[in-house]
């Protein structure tokens, strides 16, 4: 009877309990707010979550950084303003938060950033394309990727010089990262560094993509005096894929090699599809050691080849052996292999008869166009057979030069609108000439300072309705059938490999991916 009585009473309870919790709203996880999140908590998904371990990014990503995860099913960070003092609603606030979240703009306009943007927690993904009207720019200082599994894309990094001081320029490139993992860089717009406009590599699954990658600022603030560059670029692997290179005074790109990681069995780069315009110095150059392809990239030498001496306007790649300088990892003397095919240059703005030969030479074999720094070693040593396997899907987005030329000039870019300075730039390398020269004596598209452009363009733009915070506006959601007052940008009812949110950001720019015609 003890016994009985007992069970009875603990069933009692029981049930009391489970009344008490279902009456007490703060105990529902699902309704909770998680730190730093704005607005309620997203709904747990009755959907089935996919492995998203073999899910591209976003449909048109590429590469060797197409399955990067980011923020996918994560927390939603809204950007809403263009300050950067690290306070909730900007992006410095948004990118130093912890966890997988995705970073969506209710504001348009230029962020000005007080000092170097560390990208220090990885699971990120920065959707520009959500920014209203123009878009956003970050200007000022340098934005450094330090963290693993992280997606940008449209955005805008146009640096400046008017905000370091001392040696901080020697350093300064507008968009970077190296030594991380799982990253893919799509359809962004970077210029105006004193150092590299785009630096990526020591990297691993890595994809740029997509890119326009300009003006870099010549005669500035760096105190080896002249050095507008491009970039610097490697990883194992990495992917460069249909970005566009212009008005560089030198490397467009150099390859960082195996100097970094000191492994030039595991520095793998793949180089397709890229246009290269006004060039100068050496071009692309280096390569200490890795396999490394050049397939259907399109050059095109512009007015600076023209009207000087440089040699380099038949040239796609000067290999260099490992001396040993820059901390190198390498062994002295190593160098890299590389495989060349379909690539093509444009002489249309040269008039010398001797250099439109050797174009014509490079054209007809490519291997013509791959040169021994100082001959430290015969070409043929350089070269290799075949195409080195570095990915699966190379095929999938494989180009030829001249379509690549096209695909690139009307889609790379932060495109889903266009600002001056990329308008501005595309019709440079279509029409063959150049804005302006620099302020303080570069010539022939080479600039020195914004200013000598026209500077920053004004960004404006307002955002639509999202009263839920989740991402996607009300008029979006309510035409697909989900519920603009609650959050439910993680659910899958509208893909089976993309949450909400993502189909939601991938159709704002699902004509924009350059292989759709």
């Amino acid at each position: 009877m003890k016994q009985y009585m007992l069970t009875v009473m603990c069933c009692a309870c029981l049930l009391a309990g489970v009344a008490c919790t279902s009456d007490d709203p703060m105990t529902d996880k699902q309704e909770q707010t998680e730190p730093g999140q704005d607005g309620p908590a997203q709904d747990v998904p009755d959907e089935e979550v996919p492995d998203r371990t073999k899910v591209d990014a976003f449909p048109g990503a590429y590469g060797a950084g197409r399955y990067t995860r980011g923020g996918a099913g994560g927390r939603v960070l809204v950007v809403n303003s263009l300050a950067d003092d690290g306070s909730e609603g900007t992006l410095r606030w948004a990118v130093s938060q912890k966890g997988a979240r995705t970073v969506v703009f209710r504001v348009s306009g230029i962020i000005e950033l007080q000092r170097e943007l560390k990208i220090q927690e990885g699971d990120l993904t920065i959707a520009g394309q959500t920014a209203p009207g123009d878009g956003i720019c970050v200007k000022n200082h340098s934005v450094v990727i330090n963290a693993d599994n992280v997606i940008v894309r449209f955005m805008r990094f146009r640096m400046g010089a008017d905000a370091l001081t001392g040696s901080e320029a020697d350093g300064s490139d507008a968009f970077w990262g190296r030594g991380y993992s799982d990253i893919i860089i799509d359809h962004c717009s970077m210029s105006w560094s004193t150092d590299e406009c785009a630096s990526f590599y020591n990297n691993k699954n890595f994809t740029m993509q997509w890119c326009i990658v300009t003006e870099s600022l010549t005669k500035s603030l760096h105190a080896k005096g002249d050095h507008g560059y491009g970039g610097i670029w490697g990883g194992s692997p990495a992917t460069f894929h249909h970005n566009l290179l212009a008005h560089h005074s030198n490397r467009t790109p150099r390859l960082d090699g195996s100097r970094s990681s000191g492994k030039p069995d595991e520095e793998k780069v793949d180089l397709r599809n890229n246009v290269i315009y006004n060039w100068g110095g050496e071009g692309a150059y280096g390569g200490q050691g890795g396999s490394y392809n050049f397939v259907n990239n399109y050059y095109k030498p512009g007015p600076y080849l023209k009207s000087t001496n440089g040699n380099a306007c038949s040239r796609i790649f000067t290999a260099y052996a490992d001396d040993g300088g820059n901390s190198s990892k390498n062994e002295l003397g190593t160098y890299g292999s590389f495989y060349v095919s379909g690539n093509y240059f444009d002489g249309s703005v040269l008039d010398n008869k001797n250099r439109l030969e050797s174009i014509a030479e490079v054209n007809a074999d490519n291997t013509k166009g791959i040169v021994a720094k100082n001959d430290f070693i015969t070409t043929d040593k350089l070269l290799a057979a075949a195409e080195f396997s570095i990915t699966d899907d190379a095929a999938d987005y494989t180009q030829s030069a001249a379509d690549a030329y096209e695909s690139v000039l009307r889609y790379a870019g932060a495109s889903l609108k266009r600002d001056a300075v990329d308008e501005r730039v595309v019709k440079n390398v279509r029409d063959g000439d150049y804005t302006a020269s620099g302020s303080n004596g570069s010539g022939y598209g080479f600039i020195d300072d914004p200013s000598d452009v026209g500077g920053w363009p004004v960004y404006t733009g307002e955002a639509p309705a999202d009263s839920d915070g989740d991402g996607m506006p009300d008029d979006w959601e309510k035409e697909r059938g989900l519920d603009p007052s609650k959050d439910d940008s993680a659910g899958y009812a509208l893909s089976d490999s993309y949450t909400n949110l993502e189909v939601y950001m991938n159709s704002l720019v699902e004509s924009l991916m350059g292989l759709n015609d």
